[in-house]
């Protein structure tokens, strides 16, 4: 599914387009050939959004019928080395004077009266940069303790000096770009800086949590562009929300909800949490992509996407609609080697390991032994019953085959079972689900944990993987009747 990352990105980079032109324009008189870039942040990354020939006088012109939008840009200058940022708002024609001699006191933004308070802020910052680095080198120089006291509370001094100054603009300019950045660029303070019981812990969290987005507004499309939304968004969704599905949906919804008068805001947010769990890092966290298309994509509100992402998209929810953590699994309706019916339905147990594999499968020849194995020495006395489906695609000799590694291997104990093909003709003319697209099989072996109702309660497992859910489902405490 990485490609789709691509896909998707693409679509977000391909702005909304309208008839307002923009043109920017770069005054570099120390260059005289070579090709600029004008570029924007995004996370980490400057992504290119267009590129211009330097003439001879030093000047690049970029424009197109279309609209730059809001955030914070970079011209990258010939050779790369050396990049100017500068901040584009409502405005779209916009020159960028540069002095390579001097780039923070001697370039000049005009065009945008967002850059006056950007270009004050990058020189303050840049004196007492220098101010706390001379504090931070004469500490570690220190060979007295009175000398490291005096030059940490220096360092301290300007260090607030610096965050009192920050905190200013976001007061007496909240609507600027630069209460943007500002905002984006702080971490929520720590409730208990003490942590002495888990409470304290609970409380730290919870505090944290709540006040993760204080300054930042889902309606604001300014923060798209800068180089700290991406990071602290993908690090909300991977590390501070608790990973269950239910909780990931419910704010990823609220979210959505407020950006829907701000579209790249909806834009990326629905791009961003498709890609993510479309392929997600932990089970059961499909369901989330599942929903996305169910509400979003299913109902035409993703229309920036082009046939082929929402076939992709489509293709692979219905792949995952039947086999969600929590459901009942489909029922097989399969017949074992001696050819008597043998649905999945019928297997009374406590716990049931469907197994999907192909005897000439590689993997699958190395993995059944040592599941047989974990199965004969834990899992059977547990009353786990195995139900080995034969997932291959029809060969004159696959039974055979199929017989052969059963009987070789010893597996006597399991449930094996395939699909006849009479049944298969029936299923494709009745124009339902094959069992390989209810069960997402794409690769061999594919294992599923089933309850005693046949609930889906772990998919796509290792056999250790597998066992460490058993122990955990067997350990748990039964839950009692209410009278």
């Amino acid at each position: 599914m990485k490609q789709l990352l691509v896909l998707l990105f693409a679509a977000f980079t391909a702005s909304f387009t309208s008839a307002q032109n923009f043109t920017v324009t770069l005054k570099a008189p120390q260059y005289k050939s070579g090709i600029a870039y004008l570029t924007y942040h995004m996370g980490k990354n400057l992504n290119v959004e267009d590129s211009a020939a330097v003439s001879s006088s030093g000047v690049a012109v970029f424009n197109a019928k279309r609209k730059l939008q809001p955030g914070i840009y970079a011209m990258v200058l010939p050779g790369k080395r050396i990049s100017v940022d500068f901040f584009v708002d409502k405005e779209q024609v916009v020159t960028v004077q540069v002095d390579t001699t001097d780039i923070v006191n001697k370039t000049i933004v005009t065009g945008s009266k967002e850059n006056v308070l950007f270009q004050q802020y990058q020189q303050y910052i840049a004196d007492k940069g220098k101010s706390l680095e001379g504090e931070r080198q004469a500490y570690l120089r220190s060979t007295s303790k009175a000398d490291s006291s005096l030059h940490e509370t220096n360092y301290l001094k300007y260090n607030k000096e610096l965050n009192d100054y920050r905190e200013n603009i976001i007061k007496t300019q909240p609507k600027s770009m630069m209460a943007v950045l500002l905002n984006a660029m702080k971490e929520p303070k720590l409730l208990n800086k003490k942590l002495e019981t888990r409470n304290d812990s609970l409380e730290n969290y919870y505090y944290y949590k709540t006040h993760y987005w204080d300054g930042i507004s889902f309606m604001d499309d300014r923060v798209l562009r800068t180089p700290f939304f991406l990071p602290k968004f993908e690090k909300y969704y991977r590390e501070i929300l608790t990973p269950s599905s239910d909780s990931i949906i419910a704010e990823a919804d609220y979210q959505i909800l407020l950006a829907r008068s701000s579209p790249e805001m909806y834009k990326f947010l629905l791009n961003w949490l498709t890609d993510e769990y479309i392929n997600p890092k932990y089970m059961g966290q499909d369901a989330v992509f599942v929903h996305l298309f169910e509400k979003y994509h299913s109902k035409g509100l993703t229309s920036w996407l082009n046939e082929k992402q929402m076939e992709t998209i489509s293709r692979r929810a219905y792949m995952l609609m039947a086999n969600l953590i929590g459901l009942k699994a489909a029922d097989l309706e399969m017949v074992d080697t001696s050819g008597k019916p043998t649905p999945l339905y019928k297997v009374n147990a406590d716990y049931t390991v469907v197994c999907f594999w192909d005897p000439t499968c590689g993997h699958c020849k190395e993995e059944l032994p040592r599941l047989d194995s974990i199965y004969r020495a834990s899992w059977k006395q547990q009353g786990v019953k195995m139900y080995a489906v034969l997932s291959a695609d029809s060969k004159d000799n696959m039974q055979a085959e199929w017989t052969k590694y059963i009987r070789e291997h010893n597996l006597q104990d399991w449930i094996h079972v395939y699909q006849t093909k009479e049944t298969e003709a029936a299923v494709k003319a009745a124009q339902k689900a094959s069992y390989r697209q209810l069960y997402d099989i794409t690769m061999t072996p594919t294992l599923y944990l089933l309850d005693n109702e046949k609930r889906i309660i772990g998919k796509k497992l290792t056999w250790q993987q597998l066992d460490e859910l058993l122990q955990v489902k067997r350990s748990a405490p039964k839950s009692t009747p209410a009278k």
